[in-house]
């Protein structure tokens, strides 16, 4: 299993790798624009959660029950997205294009899709990137997001995944 950080995206989507379906999330702190938090359903992986002016909540974690990381985007907008369905999308970051599969999934009643990675090293370079765009499987521009402040997000989270033990 792998991810190409030029090119095609590889994503791995696992069955069981479902993690914004917790409603029980912890607080552990905060970082720039990001909320830290952490998923018991999920080994205790730590994550970041923003709410951005479309009404989206984006989530970029760890699930420490399988080693992989997600990003997840939920938005009240998306409505006809199915629960479980597997979705053809592509995404940019900062201009560099990628495509693989999304799971769609509900949070309290929104739709959301769930985007599954192995690669630590894609991971990380979220961290260094300064937007992300979303496109469905005709190309469409879906949402545009800023990551201003996920490095230190990110690095917040494996701060919070060291303590976990």
């Amino acid at each position: 299993m792998l991810i190409k950080l030029t090119g095609v995206l590889t994503i791995v989507m696992g069955v069981s790798a479902m993690p914004v379906l917790a409603q029980d999330l912890i607080e552990w702190g905060s970082s720039d624009y990001w909320s830290v938090l952490v998923d018991p359903t999920l080994g205790n992986g730590c994550l970041i959660q923003g709410e951005y002016p479309d009404g989206s909540l984006v989530r970029v974690g760890l699930d420490r029950r399988d080693d992989t990381g997600y990003i997840t985007v939920f938005n009240a907008n998306w409505g006809d997205l199915v629960e479980g369905e597997v979705y053809p999308i592509g995404f940019s970051l900062d201009g560099e294009y990628f495509e693989g599969q999304a799971k769609g999934l509900y949070l309290n009643g929104v739709p959301g899709a769930d985007v599954v990675f192995d690669n630590v090293d894609f991971f990380m370079s979220i961290a260094l990137r300064q937007s992300m765009t979303l496109y469905n499987a005709d190309q469409v521009e879906v949402t545009t997001f800023d990551l201003t402040g996920t490095g230190a997000g990110l690095e917040a989270v494996l701060k919070c995944q060291d303590e976990q033990g």
